[in-house]
């Protein structure tokens, strides 16, 4: 059967490079006259774009499928397409235990996503291959976030061998996107009124290694280009991080002076069992590095507890690491072992309770950092990017600071002055919580 001009009704789960993949898709579709609909009782067609990183992830996507399979009963849902990672980890397993799904399409092949749900036939199909695609600024995108805020995926897919993570075999060989491409997709988008680009990819850090580019180029073009915004990089791989990233970042006066880097942890004999590339010391020296040439600048990380082999020792010398280097921003995981990894095959597994103990003991050291941080910006002016309304209470709006990203970290709750959702303004921090901040504006910009 064709379905044209049908309802459909999309889902997108995980994290923002999964967004832009949705984005993506509801972009093909669009141009190819679909409607959309926010009610899944009122779609015809129910996509839902998964993801399939660690455990929890997958529990979220099965009771999201299982959930709008019921469509198909109580609704109008004629076909049901799962989209992602899960099918592309899974695409046999799949097939068989979720019958009702009519069309997988894998991490690979969402740019079919129109062709296949015009090619429906009422027999489930499977469209799982090597994921070799990567859009550009030519692809057609519906913009699914505040309009002041886009994702820009500069790369795709993974070289490096950790051995907790599934990545490389669900999103591909590593391969960056032509700099002019990432360029002309930025200006687009600082034209509608985009004010922050966040760039995004398994790796920054690695950007340009296999087309004889550069992240530090890029970030030079980028910050060139006319308007008022902010430009933000999520996701730098610590290993080998280039001292020109570190340069532009700093002479770019609309770079962020932000840097999400996961370093899953600082003892090196986990850091060697976990494949990462380098050791306790290089990280030591990149945060060093970064905060002596790059003045105020906010930093995130990411810890993973309860490795297979982590020792008391260990977990003491990463507590102390928390503890001297004072993070901005800081998320603790307890390790998740994911069938098809060489973690998942090691010995000496952590209990869980342990694991979660320890996790438990990072964040509650890292709330007081946190806290601390936010005490001494009381008092000072910063400039924030406003996003309306809190999300919270009506009574209050808010925004963020260039220390904040967005979906990620706290925000700046403004109680007196106004200013346009999507401008910057200036305010006066008024109050410090642990992870948000209370403020007045004192000066909008035009």
């Amino acid at each position: 059967m064709t379905l044209i001009m049908m309802n459909i009704h999309f889902i997108s789960l995980g994290c923002p490079k999964n967004l832009v993949d949705s984005e993506v898709m509801l972009g093909l579709l669009s141009e190819r006259g679909y409607a959309f609909t926010e009610e899944a009782e009122a779609a015809e067609v129910i996509v839902i774009n998964t993801c399939a990183f660690i455990e929890d992830a997958k529990r979220e996507a099965i009771d999201t499928i299982l959930t709008m399979a019921r469509m198909k009963d109580e609704g109008k849902c004629r076909l049901l397409v799962v989209a992602g990672c899960l099918p592309q980890r899974y695409r046999d397993e799949l097939a068989t235990l979720l019958p009702e799904v009519d069309a997988f399409v894998g991490a690979g092949e969402f740019h079919r996503i129109a062709e296949i749900i015009e090619g429906g036939d009422g027999r489930q199909r499977l469209h799982v291959g090597r994921p070799e695609y990567l859009y550009d600024h030519t692809t057609p995108r519906v913009h699914a976030t505040p309009a002041h805020v886009g994702y820009i995926k500069i790369a795709e897919g993974c070289f490096h061998p950790c051995s907790f993570c599934i990545i490389p075999k669900l999103r591909g060989r590593f391969r960056s996107r032509a700099p002019e491409s990432i360029v002309a997709e930025a200006r687009a988008m600082i034209d509608r009124g985009v004010r922050e680009l966040n760039l995004i990819g398994q790796d920054l850090t690695a950007f340009g290694r296999d087309n004889d580019t550069g992240l530090a180029p890029l970030l030079r073009d980028l910050s060139g280009l006319a308007g008022q915004k902010w430009i933000r990089l999520l996701y730098a791989y610590p290993h080998a991080f280039p001292d020109a990233v570190i340069e532009a970042m700093r002479d770019g006066p609309d770079i962020c002076r932000y840097l999400d880097i996961p370093i899953q942890h600082i003892s090196d004999a986990l850091l060697k069992a976990m494949r990462r590339g380098g050791d306790g010391d290089e990280i030591r020296r990149l945060i060093e590095r970064l905060r002596s040439r790059i003045s105020g600048i906010g930093l995130r990380t990411s810890l993973i507890v309860g490795f297979p082999g982590e020792t008391d020792a260990d977990f003491d010398e990463l507590e102390r690491f928390v503890v001297e280097t004072r993070f901005e921003h800081l998320g603790v995981f307890t390790y998740s072992p994911e069938e098809g990894t060489h973690a998942a095959t090691l010995p000496n597994a952590v209990p869980p309770d342990l694991a979660h103990e320890r996790r438990d003991r990072l964040m509650e050291l890292q709330q007081e950092i946190a806290q601390a941080h936010n005490d001494a910006l009381v008092g000072k002016r910063l400039r924030v990017l406003v996003e309306g309304p809190s999300e919270e209470t009506e009574l209050l709006w808010q925004a963020r600071h260039e220390g904040q990203a967005p979906d990620i970290d706290g925000v700046v709750y403004i109680n007196e002055g106004d200013a346009a959702p999507g401008s910057f303004a200036e305010v006066e921090i008024t109050e410090a919580h642990a992870y948000d901040l209370v403020a007045k504006i004192v000066k909008r910009e035009a």
